[in-house]
């Protein structure tokens, strides 16, 4: 025993000495003896009071920088009660896991105030799979493709998601062409059958007497597939958004200022300024219980040199009036002699309720109503359309087009079209039926009825500006020129076309471009397929509405308005249909320096809470001095050559009423003060 116990004796001095050489050369390696040297002969010159205070901010300075260390999807709510993604970033601080932030992003689905049960159920299970796709990636793979990367390194993030969603881009190709095969290859041979005789040939009916030729019109051009989206793509956008958000907060700075960052990357912008207010007001679209269909939005624009908070006070206003007539029942008229359920009664009952987009949808019969409406309350209020505010109207043509045929039979929400994008759709309800029912492996869920009239009709291949009123692609040029020509306060018109109507578009550039913005919102590309063709000009338009949203990274912001910029035309910030109280969105629109930035109405907290954060961001740029102002809207002169592109552009603004200078804010409680002196 004695000598065992000598024996550890001994053992133990060279053990301490191989710990302290070790010790040694680990802190040598990391410079702490010199290090701390310097911390404690500072802390000792300062003497702060809390000395263990002043040693830990210092010591954190030195330690190594965060990194992602987990990832996290979860299923949560979107404004509309509809499932949506969230993801939150946990990243390795000072050793130890830490919850930095979360974010939600807005799916891609469409909002439809009215549509079939059956197309409901099943878009709400393929919305479904979508949330479960993208939480199942998020937890699984890009959690692992991500760990140790530094959330300051954008480009680097935005790198590992994108070659991540072209490996599942290929996957899915690859697994729909087994499938292709397997079913090919389990199809029974059947023996030819013989053709029937023809149809013996008709008479043919000469044209009838009185008669033009010019009368035969053009036909309609089908329309486009939908660009496929692969189920669970928002997880790449959610996953690159929350990481943009943690290297900000991690940074202690606003997220605006990190995407200006990243769009500026040599020099930080000195100045950023607010894009102006595109707020939606009135909604009388397809939707609406009216006849008129035209108007999914009717927006107004302040002018840019009021401020936000200015801007959003005075249409604030402009609601209440909206609200109040609205609520005015209309003056009685003389009964009458007809009997008590033939004659009209008197003026139509203005009846309203609020819409997904956060603005009132109210019942109107033809195209000047809701114009009328709002410049009467304007002249009420004291304020002039076209120098304190702008209109804009967001048409949603490819919502007024019908596009089955005799021979065509599609649903009208556009689902079946989404599912059929690799072949020619089927032209009759039974073929239709069968193969939407195979792809979408709900047999049992949609009954015979819903691919037959009434859900099934015939189109006349135009569009239905109002119930029962319909026009061609040419006549809807002259409508909108004589719109413009009315009420010149209009300064821009959103897809005022389907993007198939390539002819229609170029015509309505030449003869309004000069005096109003022509926007692509749906009638443009998806912002990777713009990337991808690098060429926004199809359909001829002054600008695009963009959307974060599926997989569009932050890289792809940025690089998209640089596009955009660099050929001239104005970016749009939107809102997607299903928006969650995540105002993130506020802050990349700021960023990215957009022209306009498009949330919606006045009302749903999920809207509310943007234009807040909208407030607070413009508070902020005044108290740090950087707040820049937007220039008054201009539209270029066609027919002029660059080389006058200035003073056209000048000339374009005092024909659309913009003032030289900003115009002092009038407010109603302003107007009616003045009136009662008067």
């Amino acid at each position: 025993m004695g000598e065992d116990g000598g024996g550890r004796g001994c053992g133990t001095p060279r053990e301490l000495q191989k710990l302290k050489q070790q010790a040694l050369e680990y802190y040598r390696e990391n410079d702490v003896p010199r290090r701390l040297e310097e911390l404690l002969n500072s802390t000792f010159y300062l003497q702060p009071a809390d000395v263990y205070g002043h040693l830990a901010n210092c010591f954190s300075k030195l330690a190594k920088p965060p990194t992602i260390c987990r990832v996290v999807g979860k299923k949560v709510l979107d404004g509309l009660g509809l499932p949506t993604l969230q993801v939150e970033i946990f990243c390795t601080i000072q050793n130890f896991p830490k919850n930095i932030c979360s974010v939600v992003i807005a799916t891609h689905f469409e909002v439809h105030e009215t549509t079939f049960p059956e197309l409901a159920e099943a878009e709400e299970v393929e919305r479904s799979d979508a949330v479960s796709t993208a939480i199942q990636w998020v937890n699984e793979s890009i959690t692992q493709e991500l760990q140790g990367i530094a959330p300051s390194n954008q480009a680097q993030v935005d790198q590992v998601l994108r070659t991540f969603f072209e490996n599942k881009v290929q996957e899915d190709k690859e697994r729909k062409e087994l499938e292709k095969s397997l079913e090919e290859s389990t199809v029974p041979v059947s023996l030819p059958l013989i053709p029937p005789p023809p149809p013996p040939p008709a008479k043919k009916k000469g044209p009838k007497q009185g008669l033009k030729d010019t009368l035969t019109e053009k036909p309609m051009i089908p329309p486009e597939p939908v660009e496929p989206v692969l189920c669970g793509s928002m997880a790449i956008g959610a996953v690159s958004l929350a990481v943009a958000k943690t290297s900000a907060l991690l940074g202690s700075n606003p997220l605006y200022v990190n995407i200006a960052l990243l769009k500026h990357p040599q020099e930080q912008p000195t100045k950023l300024a607010i894009p102006s207010l595109m707020v939606s007001l009135v909604s009388c679209g397809k939707s609406s219980p009216g006849k008129l269909n035209l108007m999914k939005e009717v927006i107004c624009i302040p002018h840019p040199g009021l401020t936000a908070k200015q801007g959003v006070e005075m249409l604030m206003e402009i609601q209440k009036q909206i609200n109040k007539t609205i609520e005015m029942p209309p003056p009685p008229k003389t009964e009458p002699k007809k009997g008590h359920n033939g004659g009209k009664r008197g003026q139509q009952l203005i009846t309203g309720k609020m819409s997904h987009l956060g603005c009132l949808t109210i019942t109107y019969d033809t195209i000047e109503q809701p114009l009328l409406l709002i410049q009467g309350i304007c002249v009420n209020l004291g304020l002039e359309l076209g120098t304190n505010l702008h209109l804009a109207i967001n048409c949603a043509a490819h919502e007024l087009m019908d596009y089955l045929s005799p021979s065509q039979c599609y649903p009208p929400s556009g689902l079946g079209r989404e599912i059929f994008t690799d072949e020619t759709l089927p032209g009759d309800h039974t073929t239709w039926r069968k193969l939407f029912l195979k792809r979408t492996k709900m047999e049992n869920r949609f009954p015979k009825k819903m691919f037959c009239s009434p859900h099934f009709h015939r189109s006349k291949g135009k569009y239905e500006v109002m119930t029962g009123t319909h026009k061609t692609a040419a006549e809807m040029v002259d409508l909108y020129v004589d719109l413009i020509g009315k009420f010149p306060s209009i300064i821009a018109i959103i897809d005022p076309f389907r993007k198939e109507d390539a002819e229609q578009w170029d015509s309505i550039y030449n003869a309004l471009g000069s005096r109003c913005y022509i926007i692509a919102g749906s009638a443009s590309k998806s912002i990777s397929k713009l990337l991808e063709d690098g060429n926004i000009s199809i359909p001829k338009s002054s600008g695009l509405i963009i959307k974060h949203t599926n997989q569009t990274t932050m890289s792809d912001l940025v690089e998209i308005t640089n596009l955009i910029d660099s050929k001239k035309h104005i970016a749009i910030f939107g809102s997607a249909d299903g928006e969650s109280s995540d105002g993130s969105l506020v802050d990349l629109a700021v960023g990215l320096g957009v022209r306009f930035i498009k949330l919606g109405g006045l009302s749903r907290g999920e809207r509310v809470t943007k234009y807040n954060r909208l407030f607070t961001i413009e508070e902020e740029l005044v108290q740090n001095g950087t707040l820049g102002f937007n220039e008054g809207y201009t539209f270029p002169d066609l027919n002029k050559d660059d080389d006058t592109a200035a003073e056209s552009r000048e000339a374009a603004a005092e024909v659309a009423g913009e003032l030289r200078e900003p115009p002092q804010p009038i407010f109603p409680t302003e107007a009616g003060e003045e009136s009662a002196k008067a």
